[in-house]
């Protein structure tokens, strides 16, 4: 993996680059749609493709391992040809996914067990074992195991936490170093910066994971239930930290303002359900702001999804059709939105990319925060 930073914003700390992988390179800073399961909740590949123009994707360790079992992924050669998305992909660790299932999993020094929400199946992933089944599914950037301190967090834990990921991560390199991609690509691993919302421990962390020298780094344990404001000074005090020249990842990260705030702080990769999630639920993030699209003000609005919008769903779609789609429950509903929304992530990005380049990034954005997040 290469990563290249072509521009810098000098009103801020946002760049724009690119990340070259053996499946492509992607055009930085980057959104990347979830798909949990291997696939896109409401979308085929093709509209991933070529409505939704996406650069990359990512798809959760956790829920694979369980169904249908990095084995089924890996005889399949991996899950590039198991979904039939040819473009770079990131696998998470499961650590998220873990942390979310408090009732039903117990840490200890060597893993987590945990039960599988699926049958209550006892399992266990260790450092060792979070590398071994991302090698196998074959993803192109693969992450440490780590644990997800919850908000709020008592100072004590968040040490407590912040030091067993660290002691993971170093298992976590050290089996990455003796082990190899069985499909014939060559993956990156990323570190988790941890700390929860305390300054110090944030930079400790970030210290530590700086001084591992990955091919990239990432930011976790944030958008987890603590105010915006916490979130963007946890990001400013890690990126002064983390090494400038390598990609920096926050995970779970989040609404259209969130992702302009942090662009601005220097972050080059995101992630988040909302998008989709909102979507299939009838929110939609225009560049006039957001709209509940069930709401009764659109049973007669005939104009497109957003007037300003050049995406399929934007182009071929009523505010009107689409309400009366989500009042009758149709199906269609969840693809039409979710296609408009990633859409519109994109070209959030994209814009992003251009104001950067043009040295405009900082007055653009805090233009776009207010419009982007007004209430239609």
């Amino acid at each position: 993996m290469t990563f290249t930073i072509t521009h810098t914003d000098p009103g801020s700390s946002a760049r724009a680059g690119s990340l070259r992988t053996d499946h492509g390179t992607v055009e930085s800073p980057f959104f990347m749609p979830v798909g949990t399961a291997g696939a896109v909740k409401a979308l085929h590949m093709n509209q991933l493709r070529e409505d939704v123009r996406a650069q990359i994707m990512l798809s959760n360790t956790y829920h694979l391992y369980l169904r249908p079992g990095a084995d089924i992924v890996s005889a399949a050669g991996g899950i590039h040809k198991f979904n039939g998305w040819s473009k770079p992909i990131l696998t998470d660790s499961g650590g998220y996914q873990v942390y979310s299932l408090a009732d039903i999993r117990k840490f200890k020094e060597d893993g987590v067990v945990f039960q599988s929400h699926i049958d209550g199946s006892k399992h266990t992933f260790t450092p060792e074992s979070a590398i071994d089944i991302q090698r196998a599914l074959g993803a192109d950037i693969i992450m440490a195991f780590d644990e997800c301190t919850p908000y709020p967090c008592e100072y004590d834990y968040a040490v407590k936490s912040t030091e067993r990921t660290h002691r993971w991560l170093k298992r976590c390199i050290d089996h990455f170093a003796i082990t190899t991609c069985p499909h014939g690509y060559n993956q990156s691993l990323f570190p988790i910066v941890q700390g929860s919302v305390y300054k110090d421990l944030r930079e400790k962390s970030a210290e530590f994971i700086a001084s591992c020298n990955a091919e990239g780094n990432a930011i976790g344990g944030l958008s987890v239930g603590e105010p915006a404001e916490v979130m963007y000074e946890m990001t400013e005090t890690v990126n002064k930290i983390l090494p400038a020249s390598k990609p920096r990842y926050l995970m779970g990260v989040g609404t259209p303002a969130n992702i302009l705030e942090n662009i601005a702080l220097g972050v080059d990769m995101f992630d988040c359900v909302i998008p989709t999630r909102n979507g299939r639920n009838g929110m939609l993030f225009t560049r006039q702001g957001i709209i509940n699209i069930k709401n009764v003000k659109w049973r007669d609005d005939f104009s497109p999804l957003d007037p300003e919008g050049d995406i399929f769903a934007d182009k071929d779609y009523s505010k009107a059709f689409l309400r009366h789609l989500f009042i009758s429950k149709e199906m269609l509903a969840a693809m039409i939105a979710t296609v408009h929304n990633l859409g519109f992530y994109m070209w959030l990005m994209d814009e992003s990319r251009k104001q950067i380049r043009g040295g405009n990034f900082r007055s653009w954005k805090e233009k776009m925060v207010i419009q982007l997040m007004q209430r239609l």
